[in-house]
């Protein structure tokens, strides 16, 4: 069944990130909306669509579409998100879904009010080396998960000319309060320091205390060049090391033994380490950052099917973290 589609935002992220990704699925674009003209115009001379508008209600008042995505401003996602439910399409939304946890909270009643689905662009959770390590993990054979660390960095080129980090919160550190559950478990408490070199400068420690009785550190801030890797994921437990660089990069690590007195070492598959990293030179689209992966299944809930997609009651559970940080900061 190919699901018609209306799409709200044209802007980068939107035309070389997700349309592209979505369009590799059985879909079609039947409208596109802007409030740009000659970005709009470009979106749809590069997807073909012939129906364009800068008014968002004309839009989610198409007929013969069955959902809408969009990915516009957190205040836009609120407004656009309640009225494509309220009409009866199903919903796709970048993150995040709103400018406050009470205004993902209005989602959720929206969501469940009317049936219909409104999944979340949490794509870390799909992210390879992410998918990868979760699934080590979700096999039994990684054991208990004791610890995780990390950092999630931008730079301060975010705030040029208006130092204000409700951005940065918003569009960047909402990912890692979804995705630290994903990895460990549920999150029991959190705390928080921080440190700032200057105006814009900021770096910050976020512990966690999980439910599985794992702890946690992230490290953010935006202390780091976007020119340089600037995330990295390490779960660790009993004689087991997972760790993800750049999200295309990983390290099993296990409990190998010395080899050097060993004229016969070899390599064993039970207890070597393993790695994994894509190979670019491949013409296929692997996907590594996880937008393709997180469409398809985002679609398959608009088709009823069985998904584990990320949908509004995982943005309120992060927007509420995101929240508790922020109070613990003072930010």
């Amino acid at each position: 069944m190919t699901l018609k589609i209306g799409w709200i935002g044209c802007g980068t992220h939107a035309t070389q990130m997700l349309l592209p990704q979505l369009l590799r699925h059985d879909v079609a674009i039947e409208a596109l909306c802007d409030v740009d003209g000659a970005r709009l115009a470009q979106a749809g001379r590069q997807f073909g669509v012939g129906k364009l508008t800068s008014d968002a209600k004309e839009l989610i008042g198409t007929k013969g579409i069955d959902a809408v995505s969009m990915a516009v401003g957190p205040d836009q996602h609120l407004m656009f998100g309640k009225a494509a439910l309220d009409r009866g399409l199903a919903v796709f939304m970048e993150k995040p879904p709103a400018a406050t946890a009470e205004g993902a909270r209005e989602l959720l009643k929206a969501s469940e009010r009317t049936k219909k689905p409104l999944v979340l662009g949490f794509m870390k959770r799909y992210s390879i080396g992410n998918r990868i390590a979760h699934n080590v993990v979700a096999s039994g054979r990684f054991g208990r998960v004791l610890g995780l660390t990390g950092y999630y960095m931008t730079a301060p080129t975010y705030f040029a000319g208006n130092v204000d980090y409700t951005g940065f919160f918003l569009h960047h550190c909402v990912h890692y309060m979804d995705l630290v559950s994903y990895l460990v478990s549920p999150v029991r408490s959190i705390n928080a320091r921080k440190v700032e070199a200057s105006p814009g400068r900021i770096l910050f420690h976020v512990g966690f205390d999980f439910e599985c009785g794992a702890i946690g550190t992230i490290a953010m801030g935006t202390i780091q060049s976007r020119g340089t890797p600037v995330e990295r994921i390490e779960l660790m437990g009993d004689h087991q090391r997972l760790e993800v660089e750049d999200v295309i990069e990983v390290r099993w690590n296990r409990n190998p033994p010395f080899k050097t007195d060993n004229l016969g070492a070899s390599l064993d598959d039970d207890v070597d380490t393993l790695t994994w990293k894509p190979n670019f030179t491949a013409a296929a689209n692997e996907d590594h950052k996880g937008y393709h992966a997180l469409l398809g299944d985002g679609l398959k809930l608009f088709r009823g099917e069985a998904s584990s997609a990320p949908t509004i009651k995982d943005g309120v559970v992060a927007m509420e973290r995101l929240e508790k940080l922020r109070q613990l900061l003072n930010l």
